[in-house]
């Protein structure tokens, strides 16, 4: 069975800080270059020179000016955000993502009940509970629902971190059908002009596990890995998960309608899938599940990464973080064609002890070799983080922020937030929503509350819309030159006699769009810019 929970449910944890109130949004700027280092401030990007290093056409000069002239008209930015071409969303959990109330839908569809504590619970309904389906016509007890199923109404003298991450054990049984909570967040992600989502789920997880608790712990990880290959056994697992991505993808299709004269819109979207592992589980578990995505990562095109979820503050967590980090460093040199994103850093002061605020981005970096990383937030606690910042900027490590859920989990927004020395050390950045659904949030909403805080123009807003296609786990090579996203992104050779957005490209640069899906994206990306900015590059 496919699960798509980010997290099991678990006690509440000992006393935390206490979120809450009104969130605090920021956000990261793409890369810049290192020389171009500002001084270590708070202070907002125009002020402190960041800028985009390149040059501004005439039609991004008006459509900046546009934005300037709505000052504090939020119906008419709200538009303008919504309509801003927004790349990719990297860092989504997808029974995190899609709707509660889409969520409660299904609940109803399943016929689940509701138990006191406002968790679904297989039928027949008993003593204590009620039907989901009793929210159709009961506006309270829908509303309970919610706020039990979302950050909606969060109270501030609750544990954020707790309230969040207990939302998935409460409606996880509404979320086995991963074909539909696709149709749900595809169309979402597609309304809110964005051109490509990578989504995390849990493949096989059933089989999995009775994979690793058959086999039993080995500390060495060769000997560990030769055993669940034994008799095909692991690759039988991994054509489990294949034959669920394919009755997702048909329940998908079949969902959004994709086969019919009127498609959703979510149809056109490219979807990859991150593979879950739930690193709170035993070690045996943890490696099968590392060894299950990364095996499919190479014989399934749809799967591309793998990543560890559940919080990192867990005692099981932060007890195996630096063996993980070495069984992912093993099994990467397996499976070169896999692809690693890792939750690393989603830790603030006070959540644990500072001792383990040192180490883990240092490990996903340079032990485990991630490719990008997700919230980073404890990087100035990090050991010698000035050299670790400069690391990932020269091995183009991604920062995946999602700022909401920062602030709703950890507390961490603003000054707090390590956003200007990401940018200070160049760190390539994208912005993501994490669980929109459960944050009760989407992409516009960031980029707008960040746009606003931090005093971001429009041309910096345009530069990180394509760096989050820059860094996506796509097949093809990219449309911007190498190193072209900190110098301005210049068009490679086939594309440099083309402008990028026009409909037609030339021909040398659609074949090379045709050879390479990452560049027919990002090309896709720049004709919706190309139309936003005659559309509101007028209204200056």
């Amino acid at each position: 069975m496919i699960s798509t929970d980010r997290t099991a449910r678990r006690p509440k944890s000992p006393a935390l800080a206490r979120f809450g109130g009104a969130l605090a949004v920021l956000t990261l700027l793409p890369t810049a270059p290192a020389a171009a280092a500002a001084p270590a401030s708070d202070a907002s990007p125009r002020a402190a020179g960041y800028v985009s290093p390149r040059a501004v056409t005439p039609a991004e000069r008006r459509t900046a000016a546009y934005l300037d002239s709505l000052g504090d008209r939020p119906e008419r930015l709200r538009a303008f955000f919504k309509d801003l071409p927004k790349g990719g969303d990297l860092h989504n959990h997808l029974s995190g993502a899609a709707t509660t109330e889409y969520l409660i839908k299904l609940a109803i569809d399943k016929g689940l009940c509701i138990d006191a504590t406002m968790t679904a619970v297989a039928p027949p309904c008993g003593t204590g509970t009620r039907p989901a389906a009793d929210a159709r016509t009961d506006a309270a007890f829908r509303q309970q629902i919610i706020r039990a199923w979302s950050m909606q109404d969060f109270p501030a003298d609750e544990s954020g971190h707790d309230h969040f991450f207990d939302t998935f054990g409460k409606f996880g049984l509404a979320t086995w059908d991963r074909g539909k909570l696709l149709a749900n967040v595809a169309n979402s992600v597609v309304r809110q002009n964005q051109f490509y989502l990578e989504t995390m789920v849990t493949p096989a997880s059933d089989s999995a596990r009775a994979l690793a608790d058959k086999v039993g712990y080995d500390p060495d990880p060769a000997a560990f890995h030769r055993k669940l290959l034994a008799g095909g056994q692991l690759d039988r697992v991994v054509d489990e998960a294949v034959k669920e991505a394919d009755d997702g993808d048909a329940d998908f299709r079949a969902t959004a309608h994709c086969d019919t004269p009127r498609p959703d819109p979510g149809c056109r979207l490219p979807v990859r899938w991150i593979s879950q592992v739930s690193r709170g589980g035993s070690l045996q578990r943890v490696f099968t599940q590392m060894a299950v995505g990364m095996r499919l990562a190479e014989r399934d095109p749809r799967f591309v990464a793998v990543n560890l979820v559940q919080p990192e503050d867990w005692d099981s967590s932060l007890a195996n973080y630096s063996t993980q980090m070495r069984m992912l460093k093993y099994l990467r040199g397996q499976y070169p064609g896999a692809h690693l994103t890792l939750h690393a850093g989603e830790l603030a002061p006070g959540l644990v002890k500072p001792e383990d605020l040192t180490f883990h981005i240092n490990e996903a970096v340079r032990v485990a070799g991630a490719e990008r990383i997700g919230h980073g937030v404890d990087l100035v606690h990090e050991d010698d983080w000035r050299q670790l910042a400069r690391t990932m900027a020269r091995r183009n490590v991604a920062a995946e922020v999602p700022f909401s859920s920062n602030k709703q989990i950890l507390g961490i927004a603003g000054a707090d937030h390590p956003f200007n020395a990401y940018r200070r050390y160049g760190v390539p950045v994208v912005l993501a929503t994490d669980d929109p659904g459960v944050s009760r949030i989407d992409i516009s909403h960031e980029y707008q509350y960040a746009a606003q805080t931090y005093d971001l123009g429009y041309t910096t807003l345009k530069d990180l819309a394509r760096a989050s296609l820059e860094y996506v786990f796509r097949d093809g090579r990219s449309l911007w030159a190498a190193g072209s996203a900190a110098s301005g992104y210049r068009p490679v050779a086939a594309c440099a006699g083309s402008r990028p957005g026009s409909v037609r490209p030339g021909a040398r640069c659609a074949a090379y769009l045709a050879d390479n899906p990452k560049a027919a994206t990002q090309w896709r990306q720049e004709t919706a810019f190309a139309s936003f900015e005659r559309t509101h590059g007028g209204r200056a």
